[in-house]
């Protein structure tokens, strides 16, 4: 995969402000001068040959970005989901897709808090140097949609090893990763007292599995955004590949989920201020009728629409921020839970607004389809919805319960 020479970006040398400020003023300058180097022409030719950002990639790896997460006893930088955020906003903002990598930031969350010390020191200094890519993670099938606790696949313990069988659908950058986090049911539904009881939480090894129990069929798609559908035929993993205790594997997966709903929100912020940045240049330069487009009243109207719009967004940040510096473990009935769910469809709705602005605005197809492609894979990644959420709370739904389930709503409406 990447190269293991890697210089990472300490929380030692940052000069930050307060969360609520929202600088990060070092991350973000940094994160800058690297996207630079891969201005919009690197991502279009990447994309007219469906491929993917390896060299971008590869830069963010030895920069250290995608160790963010992982503590620096295990050779990352040890930076905090809001860090995290800013990383990705960033890579967003500069035209990037951070679709093709974050993976990676918010799969760690499982594997930080749950996975043991072995577990640690075996794959996450891996990770940190770009030697292994952990990308992936296998929770979607066909026939359950956002209802996980109805997940089909399988894993029985036999020995030393559990044995999977069943399939998945829309799993992303597998093809580009090592590891994946698989999400599969030990003990069959009829037998636990509650539905979201009796799935685990597993590593597999890619290298070890595609071929070999484990088949990947690419899934054609309109955008250039890698995913597929999985089936398991008798794979084996090995027993000491479980993360966590056997049977809480729902409860963990939501660190991973929920870091999830964060970062894409924060990339939706990244593409809305893309947009209203390109479309004010545009107008700018643009001259109509002896003046330039942004003197005419009807593109200032939309021009100060969509500076509306972004203010929205950027107020919506403090909820990011506020929920990702918690740094909670996501417990039942948390408030923050129910801003995190209520906040990736809000920023997907807006950037969307954006979007719609943009493209009225600017003539150019090639633009036209980039934006396109970057706000349909914020829609394809941002799967965790309020079902799904919701049933991490058990019982009866409270009013913030009802939240949480109403922002799944409006996340497939804004589809």
């Amino acid at each position: 995969m990447a190269s293991q020479c890697v210089t990472f970006f300490h929380p030692a040398t940052m000069t930050t402000t307060a969360p609520q400020d929202r600088a990060y003023t070092d991350i973000r300058d940094a994160v800058r001068a690297l996207c630079a180097e891969f201005p919009d022409a690197y991502h279009r030719e990447v994309d007219s040959r469906r491929a993917y950002p390896e060299a971008f990639v590869d830069a963010l790896t030895k920069a250290g970005w995608m160790a963010a997460l992982i503590p620096q006893e295990y050779g990352g930088s040890g930076l905090g989901l809001a860090e995290a955020s800013v990383i990705m906003e960033e890579i967003n903002r500069c035209g990037g897709n951070s679709g093709a990598c974050h993976g990676q930031m918010y799969n760690m969350g499982t594997l930080l808090r749950h996975g043991s010390k072995a577990q640690k020191e075996l794959y996450l200094p891996q990770i940190a140097t770009g030697a292994l890519r952990l990308q992936s993670m296998g929770v979607t099938e066909p026939t359950t949609g956002t209802d996980t606790t109805k997940i089909k696949t399988t894993a029985v313990k036999k020995g030393d090893r559990y044995v999977v069988n069943g399939q998945k659908v829309w799993i992303s950058r597998i093809q580009h990763s090592d590891l994946m986090i698989l999400l599969a049911r030990t003990t069959p539904l009829a037998d636990v007292k509650k539905k979201s009881e009796g799935m685990s939480i597993f590593i597999v090894d890619l290298r070890d599995s595609i071929g070999k129990g484990l088949d990947v069929r690419p899934i054609p798609n309109m955008v250039n955004h890698e995913t597929n559908e999985l089936f398991f035929e008798n794979l084996e993993i090995p027993a000491e590949n479980l993360i966590g205790e056997e049977g809480q594997g729902f409860k963990y997966i939501l660190d991973g989920l929920n870091a999830e709903r964060t970062l894409i929100a924060a990339e939706c912020i990244g593409d809305g201020r893309w947009f209203v940045d390109k479309v004010s240049a545009y107008v700018k330069d643009r001259i109509v009728f002896e003046l330039p487009e942004s003197d005419h009243q009807v593109t200032l109207a939309e021009l100060r629409e969509s500076i509306h719009v972004i203010r929205e967004l950027a107020n919506s940040r403090s909820v990011e921020y506020n929920g990702a510096q918690l740094q909670l473990p996501w417990s039942k009935g948390s408030h923050v839970d129910v801003w995190v769910a209520a906040y990736g469809p809000l920023a997907l709705k807006l950037t969307g607004e954006v979007g719609d602005g943009f493209i009225l605005q600017l003539a150019d197809l090639d633009i036209a389809k980039w934006m396109i492609q970057t706000v349909r894979d914020a829609a394809d990644n941002e799967h965790v919805e309020g079902g799904l959420l919701a049933e991490g709370f058990g019982g009866a739904r409270s009013g913030a319960e009802q939240d949480v389930a109403l922002a799944g709503d409006e996340l497939q409406r804004c589809r």
